[in-house]
């Protein structure tokens, strides 16, 4: 049985007293069902959280060796549990297995997860994004609600290998060390324009191309934003980013003579858009197929098929979310 710490232990006692399933709190400690088995098992047997002095098998490190083991990855993140194993046999000659490095991390409250993939940003970029919360953080959800959140996206046959882990602690999903940032630029298959507020969304757009200025205001702002806009009325808000063809002079022309209000959105800020996580949605249902797409084809309509499906409370419950994201922290 894993180490667990003593507030561990009586953690795991009180969400067993209260109900919850051994999966649950296994979950919950990063640690197998069958860990919180025995431990309950031994609990109920003997009314004690954790065993005896001298009970069990004696520990292979000392807690010098420990927190060597901690120091290192906490200076490298994505290293990994043999890495780790490797590093400490070369420095103290001790032999221990990998999966008692990732004990002793997790006694030091690390574990291995997902780093966060997040565009590189300057300080010009955080400045701009904190400025941004600062202007909006008073917004509640009523004034979202004229806001026509819109975004281009691309989606590929294959997906990007995801395979990198980083240690991190609980809190420390964003932090810096625990990021993996990644280059914005990244080729794609089907590129796709939409649109989503809190009641509606427009159709799915593909984009033949490369997208100009040209095409972003025929085939994008006249089609579609300007029905919403006029629909909405004179609250009517559109969100997009700052990439060329939404910036060019002859976009901005366009914009003004339709009276079209655009919010000052910060650059490199897709975390803030809600529609990235329709995005995110409309790829999970396209991997939840029972038939992957194949071809171009198949992958375009079958964006299209999906777009169509997301229901619209989805959509609400991703923007209502937006008053969070403003929140300006010290």
């Amino acid at each position: 049985m894993p180490d667990l710490t003593e507030l561990h232990v009586s953690r795991a006692i009180a969400l067993l007293e209260e109900g919850r399933t051994m999966r649950y709190v296994g979950n919950d400690l990063g640690v197998a069902p069958s860990v919180i088995y025995r431990l309950w098992k031994r609990y109920r047997k003997t009314g004690e959280y954790s065993r005896r002095r001298g009970q069990g098998r004696k520990r292979k490190t000392t807690r010098l060796q420990d927190r060597y083991i901690v120091n290192c990855a906490l200076r490298n993140r994505t290293t990994t549990a043999r890495d780790l194993q490797n590093r400490l046999r070369t420095a103290t000659g001790v032999e221990i297995s990998d999966q008692t490095v990732r004990n002793r991390l997790l006694e030091a409250n690390l574990r291995s997860r997902r780093p966060v993939r997040a565009v590189r940003l300057t300080i010009q970029h955080r400045q701009a994004r904190r400025q941004f919360a600062q202007n909006y953080a008073n917004w509640q959800l009523r004034h979202w609600r004229p806001v026509l959140f819109t975004d281009e996206s691309r989606f590929r046959l294959t997906r990007c290998d995801g395979r990198l882990r980083v240690y991190r602690r609980p809190g420390e999903r964003y932090s810096a060390a625990a990021v993996q940032q990644y280059d914005k630029f990244g080729c794609g298959s089907v590129m796709v324009w939409g649109g989503v507020s809190l009641d509606e969304r427009t159709d799915l757009v593909v984009v033949p191309g490369r997208l100009c200025a040209q095409t972003y205001i025929e085939n994008m702002l006249e089609d579609h934003v300007w029905p919403a806009a006029y629909g909405t009325g004179p609250d009517f808000l559109l969100m997009q980013d700052n990439a060329r063809p939404h910036t060019a002079a002859i976009t901005s022309d366009y914009l003004r003579q339709q009276e079209i209000r655009v919010m000052e959105w910060p650059s490199m800020s897709p975390d803030l858009n809600p529609i990235e996580h329709i995005w995110d949605l409309l790829d999970r249902r396209i991997r939840k197929r029972p038939i992957a797409p194949q071809t171009l084809q198949q992958l375009t309509e079958a964006l299209i098929e999906e777009w169509e499906r997301i229901p619209q409370e989805d959509i609400r419950r991703i923007i209502r979310s937006m008053p969070r994201r403003v929140v300006v922290k010290p």
